[in-house]
């Protein structure tokens, strides 16, 4: 066992554990314990499992890109503050009063990178697991949790068009390379996807005019880029779990942004033509931050003066 076995160990025995026990599940119902499609739903359902539990850390994330959202002019504030001014004290004091806004509101514009953060553990984990599998089945390498060794053999000998779960992009045959590519091109698609339609729908002009999005638009192009040279180099199986992963982000974000919108975004305007269209009242909260505003009837700035009951009747004569 080398060093990154013995360090990942207890989350391997984790997701061993789940694939074993989705595995049971789905033979118990009649599909063939040595099937590659039944080692797919095993491996669909240990993204679900692990994608369930971060629904905390999503919603911590929704909360602190519309803290973002609504610190914007304080930012643009400090900005101002410090601008034109280049020496070393002036840019860490900028960047001292930065953080200590973000701190005091309880936020940070990495927030938006927890998840993924949170699942490369699990994701190298499970590349592990697969990646012992031969090993385990042939009795070099003990049982990983329930991942037994009849349970390596069965999965060893599964395939999906006659391709096996431990192979990658470069393993030899053509149909190997076919698949792992397809799949590589559509795990780095659906992540430049999510993360465009975040930026694009999600966000105010205010925020998009902020300068550390520059990083964030950076990381737009150059995650999917990563991944995708990565990927190769990825098992079929790890592929697998990453391309269920990114469909079921993009379809839990595609409900929030509909659905809750940062404000001041085009996310949010779409929403309230939407309820104004089916005649629905738009409710105050809903209106902070946005973009659609409404023009108020405009009041003279001279009090209107009481008339006596005399200047009345005289006004009629």
């Amino acid at each position: 066992m080398d060093w990154m076995d013995k360090l990942l160990y207890p989350l391997q025995w984790v997701v061993a554990w789940i694939l074993a026990i989705f595995h049971e599940i789905f033979t118990a119902i009649g599909l063939e314990a040595a099937s590659g499609w039944t080692w797919v739903l095993s491996i669909a359902g240990l993204t679900v499992v692990i994608r369930a539990l971060l629904i905390p850390l999503f919603v911590y994330q929704i909360k602190s890109q519309r803290k973002m959202q609504l610190l914007q002019p304080e930012i643009q504030r400090l900005q101002a503050k410090y601008k034109g001014k280049k020496d070393q004290y002036s840019r860490q004091a900028m960047a001292e009063e930065q953080m200590a806004l973000f701190r005091d509101n309880k936020t940070s514009p990495w927030a938006s990178c927890l998840p993924l953060l949170v699942q490369m553990p699990i994701f190298f984990s499970l590349f592990r697991v697969i990646h012992n599998m031969p090993k385990v089945a042939s009795g070099d390498v003990g049982a990983i949790g329930g991942f037994t060794q009849q349970l390596a053999i069965q999965a060893e000998q599964s395939s999906i068009f006659g391709i096996h779960l431990s192979e990658t992009f470069t393993s030899p045959g053509f149909g190997v390379k076919l698949l792992t590519g397809v799949l590589i091109v559509i795990m780095a698609a659906t992540m430049f996807i999510t993360q465009k339609q975040m930026m694009a729908k999600n966000m105010s002009e205010s925020a998009m005019g902020n300068p550390m999005m520059q990083s964030q638009k950076m990381l737009l192009y150059v995650m999917p880029l990563v991944f995708g040279i990565g990927g190769i180099y990825f098992p079929l199986g790890v592929l697998i779990y990453w391309l269920v992963s990114n469909t079921w982000t993009m379809a839990q974000q595609h409900m929030v942004i509909r659905n809750m919108p940062a404000p001041g975004s085009k996310a949010e305007k779409e929403m309230l033509e939407r309820k104004a269209r089916k005649g629905k009242t738009v409710k105050q909260d809903e209106l902070k931050g946005s973009t659609v505003t409404e023009e108020a009837p405009k009041k003279s700035g001279q009090r209107q003066q009481p008339v006596s009951k005399n200047r009345k009747k005289n006004k009629k004569r």
